[in-house]
């Protein structure tokens, strides 16, 4: 998969987006028979699977993070199941905050290991099982809804408000990773991250098929303490803008912004270039936790820049304060239903 959206993705189809149709069909095609055909693993705990319609960040691990705390709301104890995507691991492998790094592991798996415990698997099926051994009650996938390798209690798929599904095409037309209907069939609710209309028609999609619709928005931790400076913001992630705009929201004067693919580890050079700009303009150097924790580790100017930089870390904050909580009420309620059938 990219690591970088195209930009036509996220604007009206045009003659580059018609031109990869044909493509798209025959992907489309494949991700439908692998989301209905492939044969999923159960395992002895419930399972809670966030996703995401397309290519590209929606808020996945925020949620996840989200609904980490509402298990622990009931007593259980979760842990987090991702493949580490931009990382190098090949077995099933418990992630260590303190002694991985993102090239092994993945940088999002580094941010759930800080929250609970964590493992990165290509085979979710066998690193589902690690998790079982590690003692987790409930666990929480983030991303792996399209794979389909295990029994789901609740699948809820992820879409940012603003930029929706993007031109509404399927890879590599466009963002979306397989057929919409396929996947609101399959899934359990949609939570909308963010404002805007874009997901509006997913909305209506999801309203005649009687599924959930739940709405959040991310919310900047501690940002107070950047107020008062110029900064040159720089991400690495799904959709840079959206950091940008939570800056401007919190009131963080983002002079100067850069942005990178999702998943980018940066080179010697690129952190020369960030630190020798910031110093030139006088500007404080400002990153997202996920890029933070790329950088940490690094040597020469990149380890120079991750002592430098600073890190607005965000939280997922439900419009309704019942949300997660439903959620995983309602994993709970059909792991017991799927337990007593077996």
């Amino acid at each position: 998969m990219v690591t970088e959206a195209p930009p036509f993705w996220w604007e009206r189809p045009g003659l580059r987006a018609a031109a990869l149709v044909p493509f798209g069909f025959v992907y489309g095609r494949i991700a439908r028979r692998i989301m209905e055909r492939r044969q999923r693993h159960a395992v002895p705990v419930p399972v809670i699977c966030v996703g995401n319609l397309t290519v590209g960040g929606s808020g996945k691990t925020p949620t996840a993070l989200a609904l980490a705390s509402a298990v622990e709301a009931r007593g259980l104890r979760p842990g987090f199941l991702t493949r580490g995507y931009g990382g190098a691991v090949r077995h099933p492998t418990l992630v260590d905050p303190e002694r991985h790094l993102a090239r092994l592991v993945g940088d999002e798996s580094m941010l759930l290991a800080r929250r609970a415990p964590t493992v990165v698997a290509p085979d979710r099926a066998a690193g589902a099982e690690l998790l079982v051994r590690e003692g987790v009650d409930v666990i929480i996938m983030d991303d792996g809804f399209q794979s389909a390798r295990l029994i789901f209690d609740h699948a809820v798929l992820v879409v940012d408000a603003r930029r929706g599904l993007g031109n509404g095409l399927i890879f590599p037309a466009g963002p979306v990773r397989a057929p919409i209907i396929d996947q609101m069939r399959l899934a359990d609710s949609l939570l909308v991250v963010g404002k805007g209309e874009g997901a509006d028609p997913l909305i209506r999609i999801a309203a005649r098929a009687a599924k959930p619709v739940y709405s959040a928005r991310l919310v900047p931790l501690q940002a107070e303490r950047l107020h008062g400076r110029h900064w040159l913001a720089f991400a690495a992630i799904g959709d840079p803008q959206k950091f940008f705009e939570t800056l401007r929201q919190a009131s963080v004067d983002a002079a100067r912004t850069r942005s990178f693919g999702d998943h980018h580890h940066f080179s010697s050079e690129q952190a020369a270039e960030l630190l020798d700009e910031a110093e030139t303009l006088s500007l404080g150097l400002v990153t997202t936790a996920k890029d933070f924790v790329r950088l940490r580790g690094g040597l020469g100017r990149v380890g120079e820049l991750a002592e430098k930089v600073e890190v607005l870390e965000i939280d997922l904050e439900f419009d309704q304060p019942e949300a997660a909580a439903a959620i995983v009420k309602q994993a709970l309620k059909r792991f017991e239903r799927r337990s007593r059938s077996a």
